[in-house]
C-alpha cells in the first residue's frame, strides 16, 4: 500500500495493535517433536505434491471473493476500500472475474497498488507446490495442535527474489492426516521502499476443507501497522472466500492420485471442515 503524502499534516500518534487471544496459534508456542513415522523431507514432499493437485481443483471452481481495506484512526474507520468479485468461468471456459460491488474508495491515507491486488489474487491464498519449492527456504518448526487438527510447522522464506515477483514469508500449518496447508500466517515480500514508499501488511489465512477433500482459503485478516517514513499507519484487511462451487469442466480433477467426481445435482457435500474459527 502507497501512502498518500497530502494527508500527513496532522500529527501521528504510534500505537500498537491489539493483542491476540492467548489461544491464537501465531503466537503460541510449538512442541519440536519430529514428525513420528514420516521424515520432514517426506512431510514436506506430500504436502507439495497435494498442493499442486490443491491449486489445479480451485482454478476449476467458481467462488465469490469479498475484500475490505480499511485505515483506522484509534478504533475509528477513517477510510475503506471495498470490492466484491465472482470469480466464473465464461461460455468458452475461460476464468473471468466480475465485480458486482465497488462503491468508491475513501482511503485518503493510503492508496491500493497493483501490488496490493496480486497479492490479494495469489499471495494472501498462497500455495506451496513442488513446482514452487525450490524458491523457499523451509524449515521445520514442530507440531501443535490447531482447534481439532494436529499440524505440523513450517517457517517459510524466499531463496531469493526476482525482481517484480511477489513471495511469501510467514509460518504455514500442515495437518498431519491430511498433509495440506490449513493456516498461513506472515506477510508478502518484499516492502517496496525506493521512490514512493509501498508497504504491505502481516496477514494470517485459514482454510476450510471442501467437497471433503481439498482445504481451500476461506477467510483472510490483516490487522497491522504499516511503518511509513512520516509515520505509521494502522490498516485493517479481511478477505472471504464463498460460495466455492465446482465448475463444469472437461479438466480433470485428482485427489491422492484418483479422479475426484462432481456430486450429483441436489446432493449436499460433506460438512466442511477447519483448522479453527477465524476472528470476526
Amino acid at each position: 500500500m502507497r501512502l498518500r503524502l497530502f494527508s500527513l499534516a496532522a500529527a501521528i500518534v504510534v500505537m500498537t495493535g491489539a493483542a491476540f487471544a492467548q489461544d491464537d496459534p501465531t503466537t503460541a508456542s510449538v512442541n519440536p517433536a519430529p514428525p513420528s513415522g514420516i521424515s520432514v523431507d517426506q512431510v514436506i514432499q506430500k504436502f507439495a505434491a497435494k498442493e499442486a493437485e490443491f491449486k489445479l481443483a480451485r482454478d476449476n471452481y467458481t467462488y465469490r471473493q469479498t475484500v475490505s481495506v480499511q485505515t483506522l484512526d484509534g478504533d475509528t474507520v477513517d477510510g475503506e476500500y471495498r470490492q466484491v468479485s465472482d470469480i466464473l468461468f465464461d461460455a468458452q471456459g475461460k476464468r473471468t472475474e466480475n465485480i458486482v460491488f465497488a462503491p468508491m474508495s475513501t482511503l485518503q491515507r493510503v492508496s491500493m497498488s497493483p501490488e496490493d491486488q496480486e497479492d490479494i489474487r495469489k499471495t494472501m491464498p498462497f500455495v506451496l507446490t513442488t513446482q514452487e519449492i525450490p524458491d523457499y527456504n523451509i524449515k521445520y518448526n514442530g507440531q501443535q495442535r490447531v482447534d481439532e487438527l494436529d499440524t505440523y510447522v513450517f517457517e517459510v522464506s524466499p531463496l531469493r527474489m526476482t525482481p517484480g515477483r511477489r513471495y511469501f514469508q510467514g509460518r504455514i500449518w500442515v495437518d498431519q492426516q491430511d498433509l495440506q496447508i490449513v493456516m498461513t500466517h506472515g506477510k508478502p515480500v518484499p516492502d517496496l521502499r525506493k521512490g514512493s514508499e509501498n508497504l504491505f501488511p502481516k496477514f494470517t489465512t485459514y482454510r476450510e476443507q471442501i467437497d471433503g477433500k481439498y482445504w481451500f482459503p476461506t477467510y483472510t485478516r490483516a490487522d497491522d501497522y504499516l511503518q511509513f517514513k512520516r509515520g505509521p499507519v494502522h490498516i485493517r484487511e479481511i478477505i472471504k472466500y464463498t460460495d466455492y462451487k465446482r465448475f463444469g469442466s472437461n479438466t480433470k480433477i485428482t485427489y491422492e492420485g484418483q479422479e475426484v467426481q462432481k456430486a450429483p445435482e441436489g446432493q449436499q457435500p460433506p460438512p466442511q471442515q477447519q483448522p479453527q474459527q477465524p476472528p470476526k
